[in-house]
Formats: structure tokens, sequence, C-alpha cells
């Protein structure tokens, strides 16, 4: 079974961007190396500081979009649950 991650990423003025991968190593090493133009890009998106992960892409989907939604006091609060340093999640990455 293939795992589907939802995870959010930041800079350091702590501006978030919420995203799904099937693989998010790979991911996020695009992202620290600006590899996406536009809005990760622009703003210096390279921290990775909250994922979550599930085996059900349409699961995965619809989570994002949900976080997504949500004011930016709330996903402020679930990236403290998790990582309450706001340390860079992919330093943990082999």
């Amino acid at each position: 079974m293939r795992d589907y991650y939802v995870y959010i990423m930041s800079n350091h003025s702590r501006i978030l961007y919420t995203g799904v991968t099937g693989n998010l190593v790979t991911r996020v090493w695009k992202h620290k190396h600006r590899v996406y133009k536009g809005f990760t890009k622009k703003y210096n998106i390279r921290q990775l500081v909250y994922y979550e992960v599930t085996t059900d892409v349409r699961a995965a989907i619809e989570r994002e979009k949900q976080i997504k939604r949500w004011r930016r006091s709330k996903r402020v609060d679930l990236i403290r649950r998790m990582n309450p340093t706001w340390r860079d999640l992919s330093d943990d990455f082999d």
C-alpha cells in the first residue's frame, strides 16, 4: 500500500504552505531547492513543520482542503501540537 502525506511548510517569517504528496522526501527537497515557481519560491518556503500520513489518496486530498480552509490560528495550533518549536522535521530524513 502506498502512503500519502498532507504537509505544512514554512519560512523564517512563519508564512505557511499546505500541500499533499505521495513522496514527502522528494517534495520537501524540491521546495528546499526552489524547483517550483510560485508561492513557495517567492516566499522562500523551506521548512517542513507538520505532516500526517494516510494510505487513502482521497482522504489526503480532502484533509489538505480542510486545512487550507482553516484560519491561520487553527493551522498554527495544529503545528504546535506536533512540533512546538517549529523545527524543520525534514532534518530527520536520511
